[in-house]
């Protein structure tokens, strides 16, 4: 996978400015999002993109499903985005033991294969895995989907 197959968000957009007088809206919690990929670039290529359409995202990144279901157990993470192809789990293995810690947690996942020859998405699909994004995308694929889940988590909230 190179740097070109999945692309930044082209200009980061721009926020209307409240008039004179007029009071701030309630702080938002801020969602904190959890990039689990074993490639270095398109980790970093997701959490800047991610920065740049809201910079008010916490952002965090693991390199393993190992690494990223310890950091779930220890962290308040609202959103995981995961690779499928990992060297130490699959994405369905590490979908699977998110569910039984954080069965409410969104999981999105990512994967560059067209074929799933373990079939992992097929699995994951039949156990609650709602959206996957196939390599190449663009960021701005992915912030639609996360802000589609910020809305249900912010809705859930409410009753």
């Amino acid at each position: 996978m190179n740097k070109a197959e999945i692309s930044p968000p082209p200009t980061p957009p721009r926020s209307q400015a409240h008039g004179g007088g007029r009071t701030s809206p309630p702080q938002k919690k801020k969602l904190h999002i959890l990039i689990t990929d074993d490639e270095e670039e398109i980790r970093e290529i997701l959490l800047n993109g991610l920065k740049i359409y809201d910079d008010k995202f916490i952002l965090s990144s693991a390199t393993t499903g190992c690494e990223a279901l310890h950091f779930i157990e220890n962290n308040p993470v609202d959103i995981l985005v995961t690779d499928v192809a990992m060297p130490d789990m699959d994405g369905f293995e590490l979908f699977t033991k998110v569910k039984e810690i954080r069965p409410d947690l969104p999981i999105i996942m990512m994967t560059g294969f067209g074929y799933d020859p373990s079939h992992t998405l097929v699995k994951a699909k039949k156990s609650g895995m709602i959206d996957i994004l196939y390599k190449p995308f663009n960021v701005e694929n992915l912030y639609i989907k996360i802000k589609h889940y910020e809305l249900g988590i912010r809705n859930s909230e409410l009753g």
